[in-house]
């Protein structure tokens, strides 16, 4: 992350800077990228304009200081939590929990990763390419030990990045406090314990490819007019 940021080299400058993180993750937060401008940034951090500039170069320096800052500040708090897990399965249930947690007491995170898709695409898919490649690592060690499944790991990685980010959307935000996180954890520990089907599955459906499609334009939109006079 060093190339995003010029490194402040006395305490006074580790606490202005901190400031200015601090304040653009809460201007993020509450305006978006696009909305969140560096004028308002310093003025909520109480340094000058100029501050800025001594340690990043561009308002989105900033931003992808953040973005990276917080994907290995969850990674670190995960891998903290479930270093004494003797397993797969209560890595995954105890992972879930601290994520839960995480997203409890850090509810501002969902809006400055996903402000990635608008601010630069690549930003978007390179988090989340770093975050399945982390967890390939975990599932390849499950494997070698008889746990998991033979299940392409990109596959299951983003499975279960996808369970975790929306479970957490669902439960710590839309409606925190409805359930508690064992409660939540333990649901979806049956899912992945259990599966979701019923009965036999069929372990040979054939592959499909989508059709490719050779429209000039990248989007489509189809809007039949209605029936009626409404």
């Amino acid at each position: 992350m060093k190339e995003l940021l010029k490194k402040p080299q006395t305490k006074k400058g580790r606490e202005t800077l901190n400031n200015l993180l601090s304040a653009a993750a809460q201007l993020i937060y509450e305006r978006g990228y696009y909305g969140a401008n560096v004028a308002d940034i310093t003025r909520l951090a109480g340094v000058a304009t100029g501050t800025f500039y001594v340690y990043f170069d561009s308002k989105l320096s900033l931003y992808r200081f953040l973005l990276r800052h917080f994907s290995h500040q969850i990674r670190m708090e995960l891998s903290k939590k479930t270093a004494d897990c003797a397993s797969r399965r209560e890595a995954e249930r105890v992972g879930l929990r601290a994520w839960l947690e995480y997203v409890q007491e850090h509810p501002y995170v969902y809006n400055i990763i996903w402000e990635s898709l608008y601010v630069d695409r690549r930003l978007c898919d390179e988090y989340y390419e770093d975050f399945s490649r982390a967890y390939s690592r975990s599932l390849s060690a499950g494997k070698d030990a008889g746990e998991v499944a033979e299940i392409d790991n990109t596959v299951l990685s983003y499975a279960l990045i996808g369970i975790s980010s929306f479970i957490g959307l669902r439960y710590c935000l839309t409606n925190p406090g409805e359930r508690d996180a064992d409660w939540i954890a333990d649901e979806v520990m049956k899912l992945l314990e259990n599966g979701m089907f019923t009965g036999t599955v069929n372990q040979h459906v054939p592959h499909r490819v989508a059709p490719r499609r050779d429209a000039g334009f990248r989007v489509e939109v189809d809007y039949s007019l209605p029936d009626t006079n409404d």
